[in-house]
């Protein structure tokens, strides 16, 4: 261990000078005019990821963005093989005002890298590949096999991932998925997620009249799609908090009384959770306390509604379309197609005569729950404990991680969510950013456990 840690200890400065140039490149998936930097950060990584030793690394092209993969398979068929799941594309940076500092021209404050990707998850996957590049550099080859999975569209749906692995299984084929694209509970508390919530995500449009209308001339006798719209999305919950949609909770795997009281030891204060985010007082289902509500409970919320004018000043019109955004989370025994099509039945039933109506469903996950006595789970608890010398919390999350479950069901592969972010980090939001100690830990605790778990 002590070749590879001083190795770390070493070469901090530059490894965070290489995830600086990494986080430059604004690889944003979801708008088509940053497509050439989504290939730019492909071959970026390709390049930096055969620098450091691993040869055998490509990009891999898909209907969508490219897949970057790299393999190291010379430790021997008496190794397990564990496959490194990241991401390299990022959220859009929107609203642009309210970041700090550019969020393409990364800065360090107070102990913290700020720029976009920074926690998800250029940050996160960086620790393993520096991870590898210092065990490569202090014992000449890795303690197992190790193949890396990182893909471009994460943040767009993961349109192609799921179809990929289907057809690629012997090339993704492995024992373990580690994956690093989760928080820890609290600063100073490293953290194993066991847990993970799927969704399901609509957009609907209502479309009323063929133009927009003037409101004074029209309203009142012709249906405002706006109206029709709130009105329908007011009806997807109840008073209690409870989703509307019948056959919702027909599968909804109930917390463990076990479970509720390891929750109620974790320090979650109430008090401190609304004054971070300004609010009066916090909403959800009845019966269940916040933790509950975000980790194993369902929800809807509304994405976002356009619809009118919404410039400044007045325009007194009566829309002819509005469109709303709905994601759905989901829990352990649900199933996003399932509640897609559930959520659709229901949807219709729900639409006035005056209106037309487009639904489209535009991409699901299943939900995870893992095993937390697994030796996989223990090796990662284990070099989380070495790495930053504190006792290890289990937790569960209230995001989505779809390609998870289909790493555990099509590739049977038990994942291990050892990631190291923290609740402060601003993940898809503005100054977004990542603890350098962290960073640094993240790197220790990725080599201790490629080191234990070949044992």
């Amino acid at each position: 261990m002590n070749n590879y840690f001083e190795y770390i200890e070493s070469n901090k400065n530059k490894f965070l000078e290489e995830l600086i140039e990494f986080l430059k490149i604004p690889s944003i998936s979801s708008d088509t005019s940053y497509n050439s930097d989504i290939i730019k950060c492909a071959d970026w990584l390709v390049e930096h990821l055969q620098k450091i030793g691993l040869k055998n690394s490509k990009i891999i092209q898909t209907k969508g963005h490219p897949i970057v993969f790299s393999e190291w398979l010379e430790a021997g068929s008496d190794k397990p093989t564990v496959l490194i799941y990241g991401h390299y594309d990022v959220q859009p940076v929107d609203p642009l005002e309210l970041w700090e500092s550019h969020p393409f021209q990364p800065e360090i404050r107070n102990g913290k890298i700020f720029a976009r990707g920074t926690a998800d998850d250029k940050g996160q996957l960086f620790t393993h590949i520096k991870a590898i590049e210092s065990y490569l550099r202090t014992n000449s080859q890795l303690p197992c096999n190790v193949k890396l999975l990182i893909e471009g569209e994460e943040e767009a749906g993961s349109s192609h991932l799921e179809e990929f692995i289907l057809e690629n299984q012997d090339l993704l084929k492995c024992d373990i998925a580690l994956i690093s694209d989760t928080e820890w509970f609290a600063e100073g508390m490293p953290t194993i997620c066991y847990g993970l919530r799927g969704i399901s995500f609509f957009e609907i449009t209502m479309t009323g009249p063929n133009r927009d209308l003037h409101s004074g001339s029209f309203g009142g006798a012709v249906d405002n799609p706006a109206n029709a719209l709130c009105k329908l999305i007011s009806k997807l919950k109840d008073e209690y908090g409870r989703i509307t949609i019948p056959g919702f909770y027909d599968d909804v795997l109930e917390l463990t009384g076990q479970e509720r009281m390891e929750f109620k030891k974790l320090p979650f204060n109430i008090k401190h959770y609304k004054q971070d985010l300004g609010i009066k007082e916090v909403y959800g289902e009845l019966g269940y306390s916040t933790l509950e509500r975000v980790w194993a409970r369902p929800s809807l919320d509304i994405n976002g509604i356009i619809s009118g004018y919404t410039g400044e000043g007045a325009k007194t019109v009566l829309p002819s379309k509005a469109t709303a955004k709905i994601s759905m989370r989901l829990v352990p025994n649900q199933k996003a197609s399932d509640i897609a099509k559930k959520t659709e039945k229901y949807l219709r039933t729900l639409i006035p005569p005056t209106v037309k109506v487009e639904i489209k469903f535009l991409h699901g996950g299943n939900p995870v729950l893992v095993p937390i006595n697994s030796r996989e789970i223990k090796t990662a608890v284990n070099a989380l404990q070495k790495a930053f010398n504190k006792d290890v919390v289990f937790m569960r999350e209230g995001g989505s991680i779809p390609i998870t479950e289909i790493f555990q069901n099509v590739l049977k592969a038990p994942p291990v969510l050892m990631g190291f972010g923290l609740p402060d980090d601003n993940v898809h939001s503005p100054n977004e950013s990542f603890s350098l100690e962290n960073f640094y830990g993240g790197i220790k605790s990725s080599a201790i456990f490629l080191d234990e778990i070949s044992k």
